[in-house]
């Protein structure tokens, strides 16, 4: 495989750098941060990242952060601001700017939208549909029919 620019070792590798922001996105963790993590220099590690996931660490980061974000915000129970704080990100504005490009909406908006359409979804269906979409595509959400569910919504 090592011909095809595939190797499975390094792969794996990525795939330790990749877990550990799933685990961690709350901490501070930057390229270098995970490049030793993967064993790799930063660059080798950005590159590698990118061909392997089709994006790049941060975005990755980010993507992550602000799919737990919209958990938090569903709940109704904190601030914009302390959602910001609690997903690792360090300035509101940056957060926002990310959240909205993501979304399609402010976290204010969201945070202040209703949820209930949520609850005919099982807990563990709610990470794929209420997953962030880059460029505004269809959320899956608007694209999964809940049979009955949606069927009693719309009577």
């Amino acid at each position: 495989m090592q011909g095809m620019g595939v190797d499975l070792d390094e792969l794996r590798r990525l795939r330790r750098a990749r877990d550990r922001m799933d685990r961690e996105y709350a901490k501070p963790l930057d390229v270098a941060v995970l490049a030793r993590t993967a064993l790799m220099s930063e660059g080798h590690f950005s590159r590698r990242f990118r061909e392997a996931y089709s994006e790049t660490p941060y975005s990755y980061l980010m993507t992550r952060r602000i799919e737990r974000a919209k958990a938090l915000l569903r709940t109704g129970d904190m601030s914009v601001t302390d959602v910001c704080f609690a997903v690792g990100c360090t300035s509101l504005g940056s957060f926002s700017s990310r959240f909205a490009e993501l979304v399609g909406e402010t976290p204010s908006a969201y945070l202040a939208r209703n949820h209930d359409e949520f609850r005919v979804v099982a807990p563990c269906q709610m990470m794929v549909v209420t997953r962030p979409r880059k460029h505004g595509g269809p959320r899956p959400v608007d694209e999964i029919s809940f049979g009955e569910a949606s069927s009693a919504g719309r009577a």
